[in-house]
């Protein structure tokens, strides 16, 4: 099967598995019974989802860089996941999983391991999934979480339409210890947090495939956010009176995508054309307001801001074979868009919020951008694989408001990879690639955070980041005892994005100079079934990253702002032979590094470590009925910052800030199942 000549609906069952790859037939995952091909997805052995560059804010569509395709096709969508895409395809469906090189494919982008998930459109059929839970403090249950799907076909169309809603409920509480330089106490404060977090959303996703060499999807999606934090502070000072602290954070907004591809034949190869739009805006408000017990008048501050962000993306790729390797030419324009409206507010003396100047946070960034790339794919023998890609891209940012800039760019693109598979269980893969970052349009414009009572300001001279990356993969196959992968990936940044310095002794993101970061991740699977221990895995995925750059504040060297340092994820599943029971047990922990600014440092992070146990039984009036709990060991809402009376490195300690917050037990269920 040629990668990216079948689709759904036209898939050949009787098609060969690709050359090379390892292959999982539907009869290997019976034991987990899986409802879709997601559940089929997550079982393979030492496999973990990539959801790619797309889904991680990279600029416009690229290349593919998931590791996921269906049919040796890639995903267009922005806004729908892979998961989520995977969730709606019926496990009937699937024909077959290949793991595949990602090089040996005529998809340029792809490196390593790529999981290609055969399928075929039987017939219209339906899933279900409801998720619910509660936590015994600080918050609401969960009851709306899930989703329903129907999948089918109809003639030349296979159509996917899903009412989903991903919701969330969280909260904390528990001390808060501030103390002065010296390490004298200076308040003590009793916080409690309680939120809720909800995304309705409508999806769509068609394939029409009206011969075999022309194909078309079409991608609809149509949603809102719905998230409100409440967050109170008994705080008592040493001296002074006591304060009693509310925060209420709303945000809310719609959100739209629109996307689609054809291919058909074109001369001597095949076209491709791709559109995108999507749209999202998003109208936050942050209220702070402290009452005193000595009758003093209440003080506080509000700040609003509506966010407008859209994206707009053409794109064409034209393939053909020529001199024995496989080649494509493509090229894409994105124009990105911003529009930002802030207010600051400030509590008088009688209780009415009066407007502060904050022209700073209104105005708009919007980037056109051009991009063209060459790509070329070749096996130089049986085992190796050679692919180079090569191209520049074209950007101008423009700002409005009170800081009005225009700039424009031009970046090299491009990669060389080789990959080398010298045994069926075992392959190697080296990819060098020069890459160009993406932005985040908000660093372009000032922002308040009044619950840590800083700000950051707006900086109009942002520049992307460009990178040289060098990732080395290797794949080890095990057979019954399962499958490892490594993973070392080293990355050289210039202008490296981080906070920095303004000269009016603010602070906001900018571009502080060259940094560099190595990755070392280590996943697998291994299975007990050889000892004995029939249906039992642990799926395990270790991680550790070194970074490397110049603080602008004080000229020492240090990580990256909120990065991870590290992470351990462990999940063992017994699936007990000859019955309908499974369960399990997982851990999971995770450092991140400490964030730098002008006037303080800290850390915030959950842990030290989240412990779950889960039973799972899949026939329960035919649906799998999954019970599980959550932080049974404790896990707790943890952090400290350090806040300093002027500019580091300079200034002196003002305070040191610890918090220590309960989250608690969180009990869920799942139930899901088909029609």
């Amino acid at each position: 099967m040629a990668a990216a000549d079948a689709e759904i609906g036209v898939v050949d069952v009787k098609d060969a598995p690709t050359a090379g790859a390892q292959v999982y037939e539907p009869t290997y995952f019976e034991r987990y019974a899986p409802r879709n091909a997601l559940d089929m997805v997550r079982q393979v052995p030492g496999f973990v989802i990539d959801e790619g560059a797309a889904q991680q804010g990279a600029r416009g569509l690229g290349q593919a860089s998931a590791n996921v395709l269906v049919n040796g096709a890639r995903f267009s969508s922005k806004s729908d996941s892979i998961r989520d895409q995977l969730s709606r395809i019926p496990v009937g469906d699937v024909v077959r999983i290949e793991i595949v090189d990602g090089n040996s494919l005529d998809i340029p982008g792809l490196n390593g391991q790529v999981a290609n998930v055969v399928v075929n459109s039987t017939g219209t059929s339906g899933q279900f999934r409801w998720l619910t839970g509660f936590r015994p403090h600080n918050t609401e249950a969960q009851l709306y979480g899930g989703e329903i799907s129907l999948t089918g076909k109809s003639g030349t169309l296979d159509y996917a339409v899903s009412l989903s809603n991903n919701n969330n409920r969280f909260g904390a509480d528990g001390p808060i210890v501030l103390r002065d330089g010296d390490g004298d106490l200076i308040e003590t404060q009793f916080s409690k947090a309680s939120g809720k977090f909800d995304n309705p959303r409508l999806s769509g996703n068609f394939t029409w495939t009206p011969s075999s060499e022309v194909v078309a999807h079409l991608n609809l999606k149509r949603g809102a956010d719905y998230y409100s934090e409440n967050i109170t502070e008994l705080a008592t000072p040493v001296t002074g009176p006591e304060r009693d602290r509310s925060i209420r954070n709303t945000e809310d907004g719609p959100a739209h995508e629109i996307s689609g591809d054809i291919e058909f034949p074109f001369g001597p190869g095949k076209l491709k054309l791709i559109g995108l739009d999507r749209y999202e805006r998003d109208n936050f408000v942050s209220t702070l307001v402290d009452n005193f017990n000595n009758g003093s008048p209440a003080t506080g501050f509000r700040f609003e801001q509506t966010n407008g962000t859209g994206e707009r993306i053409g794109r064409f790729e034209y393939g053909w074979n020529m001199f024995r390797a496989d080649w494509q030419i493509s090229g894409e324009a994105a124009f990105n868009r911003l529009k930002r409206r802030s207010s600051l507010f400030e509590l008088d003396p009688n209780g009415q919020f009066q407007r502060l100047p904050f022209d700073a946070g209104n105005g708009g960034v919007t980037e056109d951008r051009y991009e063209t790339i060459l790509s070329f794919s070749k096996p130089l023998t049986q085992k190796l694989s050679l692919q180079a890609t090569g191209g520049f891209e074209y950007s101008k940012i423009e700002q409005t408001g009170s800081a009005a800039n225009s700039r424009s760019f031009t970046r090299p693109k491009g990669s060389l990879s080789l990959s080398w598979k010298p045994a069926d269980d075992f392959d190697i893969s080296l990819e060098v690639r020069r890459r160009v970052g993406q932005l985040s349009f908000s660093d372009f414009l000032a922002s308040v955070n009044l619950d840590d009572n800083n700000s950051n300001g707006g900086n109009n001279e942002l520049e992307p980041d460009q990178s040289w990356n060098v990732e080395l993969e290797m794949n080890k196959n095990f057979g019954p005892w399962g499958s490892a992968k490594l993973q070392v990936r080293q990355a050289w940044f210039q202008d490296f994005v981080d906070f920095f310095p303004l000269s009016n002794g603010g602070e906001a993101r900018g571009n502080i100079g060259d940094a560099k970061r190595l990755h070392v991740e280590l996943s697998g699977t291994i299975k007990f079934d050889p000892i004995g221990f029939k249906g039992a895995q642990i799926n395990f995925t270790g991680i550790k990253r070194w970074m490397d750059v110049t603080d602008p504040f004080t000229g020492l060297n240090r990580g990256f702002s909120f990065d991870l340092d590290s992470q351990l994820d462990l999940d063992f599943r017994h699936d007990i032979p000859d019955s309908d029971w499974a369960w399990g047990v997982g851990m999971f922990t995770f450092r991140p590094v400490e964030y730098s600014r002008r006037y303080e440092i800290g850390r915030y992070w959950e842990g030290p470590v989240f412990a779950d146990i889960f039973v799972e039984h899949k026939d329960v009036f035919g649906m799998t009925a999954k019970l599980q709990v959550n932080n049974i060991l404790g896990a707790r809402n943890k952090g400290w910052r350090t806040v300093y009376d002027a500019s580091r490195p300079d200034g002196d300690v003002l305070f040191t800030e610890v918090q220590n917050r309960r989250i608690g037990p969180i009990f869920r269920l799942t139930l899901s199942g088909n029609f």
